[in-house]
């Protein structure tokens, strides 16, 4: 007997959602199959790859970092220049680890800054993360939203504790993307959806974080969670669902002990960068596989593999 293909076919489409300007500006989403499944219908926009890049020296992460990217100096503009030039990520995500109060608590305006000299010596896409702290992140996020006005980048993230004040600054005032930020659970992301959209901001202007974790480390949840997502915004048609997912996975991966343990400390687990890159591709194509139209990763040798497997598949 003659093998029959079967072609599972859906309702739903996630949306399209446009950032930056000019050439290198691009769209994710669009697709209404599973990841990668493109016999089975439209596969919707490839999905990309950032790179992270901090308002801090790379020193700051590690001394490999710092020889990594020895040619900026402490300059964050001249870094992700450097970036562009070097290795070709999708998109740059400036993270504002020095805003932290509990850390050097750097102003408002020095984090405005650095923003715009950043956005004006790239030409791709530009993320920007926070540290973490949601009032701060919320003051610096609208200024800089404000600041870099008409450059149409994205805002990671709006959080159910912020998310008027980001909202109301980066989507609506301002015209930027917005990513809603939660934490591995379906009710959780669709909840903010709803309330960003109550909040007047248009779903075109909306991607979801639904949050993360390294391999290993309760990433099943993770995965579960993400195809939930996609089983009710393309299976039920749920158009509360249907925001492309966009997942920081250099966030999550440099801070666990295969990536932080020295050699001196773990001297049989080798290499401290590579064990580093290796979970964080490993992270990166498992959330892609499951349903990350974008993700972000702190190593070239990560962007170079992640971008490749995408390539292969797509």
């Amino acid at each position: 007997m003659g093998y029959k293909k079967t072609v599972k076919k859906y309702n739903g489409t996630i949306n399209k959602v446009t950032l930056g300007t000019g050439e290198k500006a691009f769209e994710i989403g669009g697709r209404n199959v599973m990841p990668f499944y493109k016999f089975d219908g439209e596969a919707g926009e490839q999905a990309k790859v950032g790179i992270e890049i901090s308002d801090e020296p790379a020193s700051s992460w590690s001394e490999a970092f710092a020889e990594l990217y020895k040619e900026a100096g402490d300059d964050t503009a001249a870094w992700a220049k450097l970036v562009e030039e070097k290795y070709a990520p999708d998109f740059i995500c400036l993270r504002f680890d020095g805003a932290d109060p509990n850390g050097k608590n750097k102003s408002v305006e020095e984090c405005v800054e650095v923003a715009k000299k950043v956005a004006d010596e790239i030409s791709v896409p530009l993320v920007v993360a926070g540290s973490k702290n949601d009032e701060k992140d919320s003051e610096v996020f609208q200024k800089i939203a404000e600041a870099l006005q008409g450059k149409n980048i994205l805002i990671l993230s709006a959080k159910e504790e912020n998310y008027k004040a980001v909202g109301a600054a980066g989507a609506l005032a301002y015209n930027q993307k917005i990513s809603a930020e939660s934490s591995v659970d379906i009710n959780l992301a669709k909840q903010l959806n709803i309330l960003l959209g109550q909040l007047g901001v248009k779903k075109e202007s909306v991607i979801m974080d639904i949050g993360s974790a390294a391999v290993g480390y309760g990433f099943e949840y993770v995965t579960s969670t993400m195809d939930r997502i996609l089983l009710a915004s393309l299976g039920q048609n749920d158009d509360t669902l249907q925001m492309p997912i966009i997942t920081p996975i250099s966030f999550d991966v440099w801070s666990v002990k295969e990536a932080l343990a020295t050699e001196a400390d773990e001297p049989a687990w080798g290499n401290q960068i590579e064990r580093g890159i290796h979970m964080e591709v490993s992270t990166a194509v498992s959330c892609l596989v499951s349903g990350s139209d974008a993700v972000i990763v702190r190593h070239p040798k990560s962007l170079e593999t992640v971008k490749k497997f995408i390539e292969k598949l797509s």
